[in-house]
């Protein structure tokens, strides 16, 4: 280390006394952010229970993507406590006003008998199948370890569940499962991307798992060939952390919202006539929810089918790629979603519009 450096570690030392190991983990008992910078090599080895374990690069997008205010207290652990005093300085320099570095970083929590964990890291096939969104701040190894962690459960695989699925597997989603009763017939194959005309025939659960398998073999996905109905939706959403709907009629869509809200699981919803489309998220909390927008179906033969109205395929290919990557968005934690919101567009003329969605105080699902 070259002197220029030990000398000005020395007086940030003196501008910014580091915090010892034990009083750091009791503001983080607290609340305080305990931010562990070291990389991710380093951090396989352990991390401080409750720490964050966002690395050193882009800490400051990471920082604010997590959610962390200005005024929080935010205390910067590295290896030995020297990049987490440059760290810091940086920090502050940016407008954070209390930000602390933990003497002697790691090694000296672990000389303390502080308790840290062994997390479960990314290995290097991950790596490298997802090094383009592992670069982005607002996912990094945290939040692809989410996705790996997440269960998706996809409802339909037609014109808007293909993509989703396709997009999720991609992303590496670790366990997702597609429900659909139906076969493949050779007039889906224009918009159903997950089929091929090989599988003219064969159930589209089954054709969607040999093609997600082949896209991301490291990830689980489960078939379910089932018609959903309001008699076995609950069933279906059981024990997953988001839902998404690619159904096509409203008596599906009704009992998937009311099992979500039941449950607590967010459902992200998407719709398309002919160059128009709808998507939106119904957050975990349970309002507003789908029938807070819809309050009951419109009269049969009012809001016709594709097979009726015609598509385009990339329309909702269009939808379910939105679909997708709000699920993402809320799987890894980013803060600015469409939770509680609905984005409508109409492709034709290319306007976009997103509007807020208030809760219906008299909804019978979602306000009791």
């Amino acid at each position: 280390m070259s002197p220029s450096i030990r000398e000005r570690l020395a007086a940030l030392r003196e501008s910014m006394p580091p915090i010892d190991p034990g009083e750091a983990d009791r503001l983080r008992a607290a609340g305080a952010w305990l931010v562990d910078i070291r990389e991710a090599d380093e951090i396989a080895q352990g991390t401080p229970v409750g720490a964050r374990p966002l690395g050193r690069g882009f800490l400051e997008m990471r920082l604010e993507s997590e959610g962390a205010a200005a005024d929080d207290t935010i205390l910067l652990l590295c290896a030995s406590g020297s990049r987490s005093l440059l760290a810091a300085e940086q920090l502050r320099q940016l407008g954070y006003t209390d930000v602390r570095s933990v003497a002697g970083g790691f090694d000296a929590w672990k000389d303390a008998g502080l308790a840290f964990e062994t997390p479960a890291m990314l290995d290097a096939g991950d790596r490298a199948r997802y090094a383009r969104q592992l670069t982005l701040p607002e996912v990094g190894e945290a939040g692809q370890s989410k996705l790996r962690d997440a269960r998706v459960l996809v409802i339909g695989a037609g014109g808007l569940g293909s993509p989703a699925a396709l997009y999720l597997a991609a992303a590496g989603v670790g366990h997702l499962a597609i429900v659909d009763h139906d076969t493949v017939d050779r007039s889906n194959l224009h918009r159903q991307t997950l089929h091929r005309d090989a599988s003219v025939g064969q159930p589209k659960v089954r054709s969607a798992h040999a093609t997600l398998t082949a896209l991301n073999p490291a990830i689980e996905i489960a078939p379910v060939q089932a018609r959903v109905s309001a008699d076995n939706a609950a069933e279906l959403v059981a024990g997953y952390d988001l839902v998404i709907d690619g159904s096509d009629n409203f008596a599906a869509r009704y009992a998937i919202n009311d099992a979500c809200v039941a449950a607590g699981i967010a459902l992200v919803y998407g719709a398309v006539e002919r160059f128009n489309g709808q998507v939106g998220v119904f957050p975990a909390g349970g309002r507003p929810c789908y029938r807070c927008l819809f309050a009951e179906a419109p009269p049969a033969g009012s809001a016709p089918t594709c097979a009726e109205a015609g598509v385009i395929g990339a329309v909702p290919g269009l939808v379910g790629t939105l679909q997708a990557l709000e699920a993402i968005k809320l799987l890894v934690g980013m803060a600015d979603t469409l939770s509680g919101k609905l984005l409508s567009l109409d492709v034709r003329t290319q306007r976009w519009r997103t509007m807020s969605l208030p809760a219906n105080p008299r909804c019978p699902v979602c306000a009791g």
